[in-house]
């Protein structure tokens, strides 16, 4: 049986562990800074920079969708952004993926929200052909731009 509910903050274990996971199969194992402590304060806030929702099959954790809001300017309403969405390689071809997705998707609807967006890395085909099975667009116009560390504090103190 597949059960699917919203993480709390006794779950931030939980959570941190398929963090790592997911880290390690984007073959940037090192990556990952964020601790179970900030998980656990961030789930338990009044107003939590995300939301997440864990799968188990048959009792067993099976994968997790993290999400939050974004706003899209030209369609005048709040889309989500899904962060992460991950099942381990045990649990694939259960349908633990799908059942993830449309929950985000039945949310998105039940907000009101204009859309689901998300990036899928350009080597992950299996990722992708699912994503494409659901009627996801690739948008190959647009490519993501990112600033961090040094470079996001130069930016915030320069001049311009």
């Amino acid at each position: 049986m597949l059960e699917i509910r919203f993480a709390t903050e006794r779950d931030a274990p939980l959570v941190l562990t398929f963090i790592h996971a997911l880290a390690v199969y984007e073959r940037e194992p090192d990556a990952v800074e964020t601790t179970e402590a900030m998980l656990r304060e961030q789930l338990a806030s009044p107003l939590p920079p995300f939301e997440c929702l864990l799968a188990a099959l048959n009792g067993v954790p099976a994968g997790f969708a993290l999400f939050f809001h974004n706003y899209s300017t030209w369609r005048g309403r709040r889309g989500i952004w899904l962060e992460d969405l991950f099942v381990p390689p045990e649990f694939r071809r259960h349908g633990v993926g799908r059942a993830l997705l449309k929950r985000v998707a039945a949310i998105a609807n039940e907000r009101g929200c204009a859309r689901l967006e998300w990036s899928v890395l350009d080597w992950n085909t299996p990722a992708i052909d699912f994503y494409c099975s659901f009627g996801a667009t690739l948008l190959d116009a647009w490519t993501i731009c990112r600033v961090t560390d040094a470079a996001l504090a130069e930016l915030a103190q320069s001049g311009g």
